[in-house]
């Protein structure tokens, strides 16, 4: 060795890394012994592992509990007292009386309490009272709440999201993942660290009394996936999730609350079916279990043992083999299906001594407490035990956040837990569940509304017309309800008689229940209804709203659609998939007559308008509310006595309401199905959808000269201009011509007799006003009259007529039209364009079709009719000549207007139907004149951003148009945007002009761009 130093060295190094690959084969395996992996993760905004996998078998369990010094040394600091107070979680109401109050606050004080779970009241209260009983807590209190399907399930004013069997249906688990966050969001801002769920047994059977609904289904992979995803949810929230009913609860026949159910199954389908989710579940992250109380032979055959009573069961099975090393709690010790085993604090001692670490729902505390004391000095149970079972709790309350507890900010705190994301996942989950589970022949979604007969029968207790009403948005029919469901042969028949002329009757059915016993609520007149109607040889679309169990009650039908539960967003989802305004995704969680887990139909969307809420579509729906203000304010300054604002994006109405009344000495108020005046929305809402209608089927050349079609034109002033002249406002014509109706006037002001009378008949067949009529002759006289008016002395220095805003050029349009046509303008855009679009309100004469009640005055008319217009044209030129004219006259709704403009952005494609060539709407759009922002027929956006109407964040490709009596249309390509805004500011008086003084379209509609939170700036 010529150098030792160096043979050292080397030696040394060699030695080093030996050592290195020891200690840590040695740590591996240690780690794989204890199952540890990392703590779950804490931010909000983690993206969760796919929850759609399947589990893997025979995984690792999960140390789910950190160790940490907070812990050792409050565990080290208690008494013996406190340290079986920490096994008590006691319940506790937040709308009872101060004795309650007290008596919860003596047993934080005496006896230690380590918890508390939460049942009935509402949040403020159950916040200000868990802020008083932390106060008096010397270790921070674990504080619950049942809550399977939210804070909803157990208190007022806060949310309830799908029960689990809903959530069963849908497809996607990253839904339900999201649900589990944001419960999770919400416990935490209400200072609650545990959520007794998700529910994770597997409802094998149907005759379940007690679990039913509240489980995913009946599939095991299914339900764990599901449970899985709800619980990852949770936990990512900082709120324990805790599987229940260990070791299952699904295939039982009675309720524990009441009595001790058996669960007969053998070991081995025990371990394949019931303890599967929760297998997976541990292996995954699941941080609590709850046992059940049911007597299950297979674990332990102790007679009339229950699991949570079974140290077989929990310290056996779900401690040694399972390996769980989370929270084990009771289920409530409250049920007789416990204390049937005897007095309350001996149940409670022998519940600790089977394994579990809390008592839930407790009596006896006191007693209890002396119990446990007796049973560690008799060596029953050893202090060890309850150190790492307080241990446990204490690692919990560390992970939950407790070793730095704060007290809860109650400020804003219902409108924390009422946020608009909240309200729109519960939509979204809603939208995800409903399953098409029969659809013959393609009867749904339902194309061309102009085409079938229909009716809709409501079944049952509960139904709140939502279904019918989302119905009739997308197609007018006859509605008719057997509200009770219990329903004689008379009614049955006398109900079948009214039936008769319609094709496809759909019925919907509610007052759905979860109990088997009484058929979940399901009547026999229901089953005779149907049955009956089926007989009839009708179409029959069944929607039942409730348990996919109550199925089997029902004939077949043509199409069944299963909504597992009721309420407003159920009802307004399925006429929406009915219609193709949504697609269906669900499947049947359970099985049910013929129809196996997973049946269900998919159905697509046809490109109709839908419903939803701001955030569905990038919007903040807090901001958007603040349109409330200002069009609240403008009714009470007098700016016109009511109006309507509606917003659709992304092709669904995400904003609706309506403000003040009708006028200002009525006190009937705006309703959805308020009728306007539209005044010179007319010109693009009929005229010019007219116009491009016949241009796409090449009837109408724009530079064609008018007096091509009109050919009395010839030889006048006006035989030149041409018909894109006449939508550019660049015809030469008069903005509008007084004197069309100054000639049916005496020179006193009176109106002529030869052409007007207070009573309708076979000469005076125009209704002028509600109580004055027309000669019929008179529509020629005006047009003659039209032809022979001057031409106005606007030129450029071409010599072409400059711009000037015209009524009478949409007048001449119009005739147009009707002589290409050969159709009067009414009754071409309604045969061709409103019916097919299934426009039950938007159209001309409405007195003819509905009540003056439902539509909104507008002038006191003392100059020219003498009397309150309502329900006829406002505009004078469009009264003379019966109400139909190019420029004004027409009728109609926020919704029906929201449909025929979203056809308009969508260029021309709805339901579909192609109304319009795909390049049609973009050309008529355009801009074609920036000085005056016209486009073809349509108004644009100002370049200047000057306008009292437009919001300057409008797009330059937005279109739209606005009408005298306060009404405004506007289409954004660019943000997928529909705005529509109707009032009747001419009521009583058309001078009023605060309207456009006080800008208050444009503050409402800058509003809407305020509210956009994606600017994706695309066409649609």
């Amino acid at each position: 060795m010529n150098n030792p130093g160096r043979f050292f060295n080397r030696f040394r190094i060699i030695l080093s890394v030996v050592l290195l690959v020891i200690f840590s084969s040695v740590v591996s395996v240690a780690w794989k012994l204890m199952g540890y992996r990392k703590e779950v993760p804490v931010a909000a905004e983690h993206t969760p592992e796919p929850v759609t996998r399947t589990p893997k078998k025979h995984r690792e369990p999960v140390l789910v509990l950190p160790e940490n010094e907070w812990v050792d040394s409050t565990l080290q600091s208690l008494t013996i007292e406190q340290k079986i107070g920490q096994l008590f979680m006691v319940a506790a109401f937040s709308n009872r009386d101060e004795a309650h109050y007290k008596y919860i606050d003596k047993l934080v004080d005496e006896y230690h309490i380590g918890g508390l779970i939460f049942f009935q009241g509402g949040p403020v209260a159950q916040a200000q009272l868990t802020n008083r009983y932390q106060s008096h807590s010397a270790v921070p209190l674990f504080v619950g709440i049942d809550g399977e399907w939210g804070l909803g399930m157990r208190l007022d004013s806060t949310i309830s999201f799908p029960k689990q069997m809903v959530l069963g249906a849908i497809q996607d688990n990253g839904l339900v993942y999201k649900m589990g966050s944001d419960i999770g969001q919400q416990c935490s801002r209400l200072g609650i660290h545990i959520n007794f769920a998700p529910v994770s047994d597997i409802n094998s059977n149907a005759a379940n009394p007690v679990i039913g609904i509240r489980s995913f289904g009946e599939e095991k992979e299914n339900v764990t996936r599901k449970a899985i995803a709800y619980m990852k949810g949770l936990q990512h929230s900082r709120v324990i999730a805790t599987a229940k009913h260990f070791p299952g609860h699904g295939d039982t026949d009675a309720d524990s609350h009441l009595t001790l159910p058996v669960l007969d199954h053998s070991a081995q389908q025990l371990s394949e079916v019931d303890l599967y989710p929760f297998r997976e579940m541990i292996a995954d992250s699941l941080m609590g279990v709850l046992t059940g109380h049911l007597f299950v032979p297979a674990l332990d055959s102790t007679p009339n043992t229950p699991t949570s009573l079974s140290s077989k069961a929990i310290t056996g099975l779900l401690r040694k083999e399972m390996n769980f090393r989370g929270l084990v709690f009771t289920d409530a010790m409250n049920m007789r299906g416990v204390l049937k085993n005897g007095k309350a604090a001996d149940v409670n001692l022998k519940a600790l001594i089977a394994g579990n670490d809390v008592l839930l729902y407790p009596e006896s505390i006191a007693e209890t407490v002396t119990k446990v004391k007796d049973a560690i000095s008799q060596r029953v149970i050893s202090e060890k035990i309850i150190d790492d079972k307080v241990k446990r709790i204490l690692q919990a309350k560390y992970w939950a956040g407790l070793a730095r507890y704060q007290p809860i900010d109650v400020n804003n705190l219902y409108a924390d837990l009422n946020n608009e994301k909240s309200r729109e996942l519960y939509r979204e989950l809603c939208e995800a569940s409903v399953t098409v589970v029969k659809n013959d022949n393609n009867l749904i979604p339902v194309g061309s509304v102009a085409d079938d007969k229909m009716a809709v029968v409501s079944m049952g207790e509960g139904s709140n017309f939502a279904f019918q009403k989302t119905l009739a948005m997308y197609k007018p029919m006859r509605a008719y309800n057997l509200y009770n469901g219990v329903a004689s042969q008379d009614d049955m028949t006398q109900m079948l008689g009214y039936l008769q002329p319609y094709n496809t009757v759909i019925v919907d059915v509610h007052g759905i229940s979860s109990n088997p016993k009484k058929n979940y609520g399901v009547t026999p007149s229901m089953t005779d209804f149907v049955t009956q109607l089926k007989l009839q040889n009708k179409k029959v679309v069944l929607c039942i709203f409730g348990t996919p169990y109550a199925i089997q009650y029902f004939p077949e039908t043509d199409v069944l659609i299963n909504a597992s539960q009721d309420g407003n967003e159920m009802q307004e989802t399925v006429p929406q998939i009915i219609f193709g305004a949504l697609s269906s995704k669900g499947r049947l969680p359970v099985s049910v007559l013929n129809y196996r887990y997973g049946s269900g139909l998919s159905t697509t969307s046809i490109n109709r308008i839908a419903f939803g809420t701001p955030e569905s579509v990038g919007m903040d729906g807090t901001r958007l509310k603040k349109i409330d203000e200002i069009a609240t304010a403008a009714v009470s300054d007098h700016v016109f006595p009511g109006c309507e604002v509606l917003v659709a994006r992304r092709g669904k109405i995400i904003y609706e309401k309506q403000f003040g009344a009708l006028s200002y000495r009525t006190p009937e108020r705006v309703t959805s199905e308020t009728i306007y005046d539209l005044a010179s929305l007319t010109k693009v809402s009929a005229t010019l959808q007219a116009v491009m209608l016949l241009y796409d089927r090449k009837q109408i050349d724009l530079d064609q000269k008018a007096s091509y079609y009109l050919p009395e034109l010839a030889g006048t002033s006006k035989q030149n201009f041409t018909v894109r002249d006449l939508l550019l406002h660049r015809s030469g014509l008069q903005s509008f011509y007084p004197s069309l109706w100054d000639r049916t006037k005496t020179s006193a002001g009176g109106l002529l007799p030869e052409y007007y009378s207070s009573r309708q008949d076979t000469a005076y067949y125009l209704q002028v006003a509600p109580k004055l009529f027309a000669k019929g002759a008179l529509r020629d006289s005006v047009w003659k009259w039209v032809v022979q008016s001057p031409m106005n002395n606007r030129r450029e220095r071409s010599g072409s007529y400059g711009y000037l805003y015209s009524d009478l050029g949409f007048l001449t349009l119009q005739k147009i039209v009707e002589r290409v046509t050969g159709q009067a303008l009414d009754t071409f855009v309604a045969s061709n364009i409103y019916e097919p679009l299934g426009l039950a309100y938007l159209g001309f004469n409405p007195l003819r079709h509905f009540s003056e009640k439902q539509i909104a005055p507008t002038e006191q008319d003392y100059r020219f009719r003498g009397q309150l217009l309502q329900g006829t044209v406002h505009d004078q030129m469009a009264a003379i000549v019966g109400g139909v004219s190019g420029h004004a006259g027409l009728f109609g709704t926020a919704r029906d207007l929201a449909v025929l403009f979203q056809m308009n952005l969508w260029k021309g494609n709805y339901a579909g139907r192609r109304f319009y060539e795909q390049e049609t709407v973009p050309l008529f759009a355009r801009m074609y004149d920036e000085n005056h922002h016209r486009g073809l027929g349509w108004d644009k956006t100002p370049f200047d951003g000057g306008s009292s109407y437009v919001s300057p964040q409008a797009s330059p490709n937005s279109f739209g148009h606005t009408g005298f009596t306060g009404t405004m249309v506007w289409v954004d390509p660019d943000e997928s945007l529909v705005f529509i805004f109707l009032s009747n500011r001419v009521n009583p008086d058309p001078e009023n002009s605060s309207i456009t003084t006080q800008r208050t379209r444009r503050k409402i509609q800058d509003i809407v761009y305020t509210a956009l939170t994606e600017r994706k700036s695309e066409l649609p």
